[in-house]
């Protein structure tokens, strides 16, 4: 089932986890529209899809207005006559820990990460519906949505807002034969070389090796075309009824996450007071009812420890006597 006679539109991908995306549907056999906010890197993300003998067309557009989800849906037709997938995978970071973070910090990434895939999605559906076409629509959420992360909240706060707006969108486009999927990347990113618990990994990437086991197998820590395939998948016709999921890919490993289900369920008559919750609070908010947060990571092996960065001693000043 190849992607022969499709038109694709991936968000963000002038490099790095985008550009893997676009490269790997471009070889399933789409043609592919190329977003970036540089026209040189769009530019250079183009020639080397056509090198490796596929179709791409750029639009240079920062992500997050309706005209410019407009822009790129019209893009995509004037280029190559149709839409088939959309990729919103364009973002940005602004990480600080709440007392830090300003309002611009907070809006600048739910516009482009939240609000961007509302407005692409919507275009893109706008436009399935209208000439009968059963699309593919693939959201990029994150680890950080799903379990939380110090100093993301803005981030956060948007990819969990993606899959909650792809559990809805998955129930509006049933009708239309469309689906819409959130894929949860695990891979080695622009961010993931400065934290030094992954440096062996980046480092064997870096190299052309593969990474070592424990960061493929155990923590399910790979490359951006470890999730790239998982895109071309979700995209094809093989995975028509697959719809309204979070899919986890990263390393060795695929994952579906779950939808959130209650813990714990209790009942009392006549409802839960001030006074009831008081008496019963040990039991209802107990080690086994409450929920863990953030990510958690295993312990790295003695082997893969990140190597220590000399840091050059102070002079110390000497007092005139």
């Amino acid at each position: 089932m190849s992607l022969n006679g499709k038109v694709a539109i991936v968000t963000g991908s002038g490099q790095g986890l985008g550009l893997a995306y676009a490269k790997e549907l471009a070889r399933q056999g789409a043609a592919v529209v190329i977003n970036d906010v540089n026209t040189e890197t769009a530019a250079a993300a183009v020639a080397q899809i056509e090198a490796d003998g596929g179709r791409a067309a750029a639009v240079v557009v920062p992500v997050g207005s309706t005209d410019a989800a407009k822009a790129l849906v019209a893009g995509a037709v004037e280029a190559f006559g149709r839409l088939d997938i959309l990729v919103t995978n364009a973002g940005i970071l602004r990480d600080k820990s709440l007392l830090k973070m300003t309002d611009e910090d907070f809006d600048l990434v739910i516009n482009v990460h939240l609000k961007g895939t509302f407005t692409c999605v919507r275009e893109a559906f706008a436009y399935f519906k209208e000439n009968n076409i059963a699309g593919r629509i693939i959201t990029i959420g994150s680890p950080t949505g799903q379990r939380g992360n110090f100093g993301q909240g803005n981030y956060a706060a948007a990819k969990a807002g993606i899959v909650g707006m792809v559990r809805t969108w998955a129930l509006e486009m049933k009708k239309a034969a469309v689906t819409v999927n959130a894929v949860i990347p695990v891979a080695a990113t622009a961010m993931t070389k400065t934290v030094p618990y992954f440096q062996k990994a980046v480092e064997a990437e870096e190299r052309g090796e593969a990474m070592p086991s424990f960061f493929r197998h155990d923590l399910g820590f790979g490359t951006a075309d470890d999730v790239a395939g998982l895109i071309a998948f979700l995209a094809s016709d093989a995975a028509a009824g697959i719809t309204g999921q979070a899919i986890g890919a990263g390393g060795d490993r695929l994952q579906v996450w779950t939808h959130p289900t209650p813990a714990s369920t209790e009942y009392r008559e006549g409802g839960w007071d001030y006074e009831a919750l008081q008496e019963n609070a040990g039991s209802l908010f107990g080690p086994e009812a409450l929920q863990s947060f953030g990510e958690e990571f295993l312990p790295l092996p003695a082997e893969l420890q990140p190597e220590p960065v000399a840091v050059p001693a102070k002079a110390v000043p000497v007092q005139a006597r």
